[in-house]
């Protein structure tokens, strides 16, 4: 991929009901404290392990 053509950002998941439950975890995106606060610096891969590891938080939360 050329740099004229670089893969846009992954968005972040974020829906802005932020709250952390007792293990750290946002109760909106489902991503821990850890992977809010490192978002900006991840690379696109990272980001999309993230959200893939948020929604499977999400499915076990919710069943």
């Amino acid at each position: 991929m050329s740099a004229v053509e670089q893969e846009k950002p992954v968005s972040s998941p974020c829906i802005s009901v932020c709250a952390l439950d007792n293990n750290d975890v946002c109760t909106g995106c489902y991503r821990n404290l850890r992977e809010i606060s490192d978002w900006s610096a991840m690379s696109n891969a990272q980001r999309r392990e993230v959200i893939l590891l948020a929604h499977q938080r999400c499915k076990a939360y919710y069943g």
